[in-house]
Order: C-alpha cells, then sequence, then structure tokens
C-alpha cells in the first residue's frame, strides 16, 4: 500500500532534512524518523476510512436528536435514512482488519464534534450527496460510488482537512492526504468488488518494506561519492555548483544511490521517478537541471561499466 512512489518521496524529504540538522541528527535518528513517516502515513489511510464511519455516526445521532425534538416536524419523523444507511460504511464497520486497527491506534473523529460537523455540512451541500440522496436506487455499488466521489472531488483537496490533519501530525501534509486519500478510493473499489481483503496491507510485500530504509542508509552512505559525481556533471558554464539547491541536490544524491545499489531498478524507471519527485517539489529550471544532470551520470556510470544493468 506504501508504494515505492511513496517512498521515494519521504525518502528524498528525509534526506533534504538529514542534510539541514546533520549536524545535530545522527543517520539513526533519522533513519527512525523515516520509518515513523512511514507508519504514519499507514495510519493516516486507517484514519481517512474511519472518517467516513464517524462522519455518518453523526448524521445518524442527529436524525435520531430531530425525532425526539420537542415538537418534530414531519421531516424530522420521516427522514431519508439513505446517507446513514451506506452499505460500504457497513462493510467498514465490520471489517475486523480496520477495526483491530483502529482499536490499537486509537483513532477517532468523534473527539473534535465541531470539524465533524463542518465536513459532514461540506459533504451535504455537495451536488455528489444531492444527486445520491435523490436516486432511488440503493445498493453496493452506489454507496461506494458516493463515497469515492466525495473523496476524489471534495475531501481529498479540502483545505479545512488537510489544515486539521496539518495540526494533528507534522507527518502529514498535502503530499499525504493526496497519497492516502487515492489508496482509500482503491480500497473502495475493492469492497465494491466485492474482494476478501479490501483494507491495504503497510506494504506490498517484504521487499518494499525494507526499501526506503536501504535507500537512504545508501544515500547517507554514498553522498560523498554522489555529490562528486553530480559536480563532475554540471554545466559550469550555466550553472554554479555552490548555488544549487538543496532539495535539488537531495534528490539528485538519492536517485544516484538508487542507481548504483539497486540492481533489479532499471535505470530509465529512477531516472523517471525522481524527475516526477523534482517536479513536484522543486521550482523553475530545476527539474530540466536535475534529468540533464541524472542523464550525463548515468550515461558515464554505464560506459565505464560502473553499473551493469539497462
Amino acid at each position: 500500500m506504501i508504494n515505492r512512489v511513496l517512498i521515494r518521496a519521504k525518502v528524498v524529504q528525509m534526506f533534504y532534512n538529514y542534510m539541514l540538522t546533520h549536524e545535530v541528527k545522527s543517520a539513526a535518528m533519522a533513519r527512525d524518523e523515516l520509518q515513523q513517516s512511514f507508519e504514519k502515513s499507514y495510519e493516516l489511510y486507517n484514519y481517512l476510512l474511519k472518517l467516513i464511519i464517524d462522519v455518518t455516526d453523526l448524521q445518524d445521532r442527529y436524525l435520531d436528536e430531530a425525532k425526539h425534538k420537542f415538537l418534530p416536524s414531519h421531516e424530522d419523523l420521516n427522514p431519508n435514512p439513505k446517507f446513514v444507511d451506506n452499505e460500504l460504511v457497513e462493510a467498514l464497520r465490520n471489517n475486523e482488519q480496520l477495526q483491530q486497527y483502529i482499536k490499537e491506534h486509537k483513532l477517532t473523529w468523534r473527539d473534535n464534534e465541531l470539524f465533524l460537523k463542518l465536513i459532514l455540512n461540506k459533504i451535504q451541500n455537495s451536488s455528489i450527496y444531492q444527486e445520491y440522496m435523490e436516486n432511488s436506487v440503493s445498493d453496493l455499488d452506489s454507496d461506494c460510488n458516493l463515497w469515492r466521489q466525495l473523496f476524489k472531488r471534495l475531501l481529498i483537496d479540502d483545505d479545512d482537512l488537510l489544515e486539521e490533519l496539518e495540526n494533528q501530525s507534522v507527518y502529514w501534509s498535502s503530499d499525504d492526504l493526496d497519497f492516502m486519500g487515492q489508496f482509500v478510493i482503491k480500497t473502495i473499489r475493492r469492497i465494491n468488488d466485492g474482494e476478501p481483503n479490501p483494507i491495504m496491507p503497510m506494504y506490498k510485500d517484504e521487499e518494499d518494506s525494507e526499501f526506503g530504509d536501504q535507500l537512504f542508509a545508501t544515500a547517507i552512505s554514498q553522498q560523498e561519492l554522489n555529490e562528486a559525481t553530480i559536480n563532475h556533471h554540471i554545466d559550469t558554464r550555466n550553472w554554479d555548483v555552490e548555488r544549487i539547491a538543496l532539495l535539488d541536490k537531495a534528490i539528485m544524491l538519492v536517485a544516484l544511490a538508487e542507481v548504483r545499489s539497486f540492481e533489479k531498478i532499471p535505470t530509465t524507471v529512477t531516472l523517471n521517478e525522481y524527475i516526477e519527485i523534482a517536479k513536484l517539489y522543486s521550482a523553475g529550471s530545476s527539474p530540466a537541471f536535475i534529468n540533464g544532470v541524472l542523464n550525463a551520470a548515468i550515461r558515464d556510470m554505464k560506459n565505464q561499466k560502473v553499473i551493469m544493468k539497462p
């Protein structure tokens, strides 16, 4: 579930932070922080699934309270229960893996009812919700589609949700919300398709679970070697070595560590992944600059037989 795209991005972030703080922070401390960031990403995935349950439960409570008002209206006594009877929500409530994780990590949104109410109001005011409630069809497919669309078109880009998450953890950012939101959407699709184990594991396999730590450790151990490689392939007529942005250097150092030491990963895959990271985090002409340096370095390493992979 935490795939290599996310792993690489987090390794770059943590390596950049390590370059800024290495005088006061050991490599071991930085590696521990990296592992914690992966664990917090997986926690966010489960936390967002819990949001679906808690928002639904809040609406259910409001409907029940309306029925017991002193003078309830006809609408209060006969509400449309479609939203609270959602089959996806029921599947999440009954999923043992999810519920065990929620219990162990004490995940809940119920302590912040004002925020839950804000999210519920945004949902109810959306065209996605209104079209869903007006549709007479009520089945797992339509119930799953509601929440897929809510995450895709409303929640992943919601500034209030992002602010709330950032206030709760330094490890949660807009990138994490986007990544984990996409995995929530995929999980909803898996439930809709009837997969027996729809909740995704933290990692696909053991190799992926070790990849981030190995890559980070390799980037640290090869830092001087790869800095020399970068400096050798910079066109000093157009670029001042001393003025390369530290983040751009971090991206290239991690990329070259992967090129040198991970034989199973083709160089084209590595190059493409880190150019995408550069587009995401760097600005202006940095992605083109990084692309040029890495291409030249990889070509030179192949010619000198430093690396033998495609």
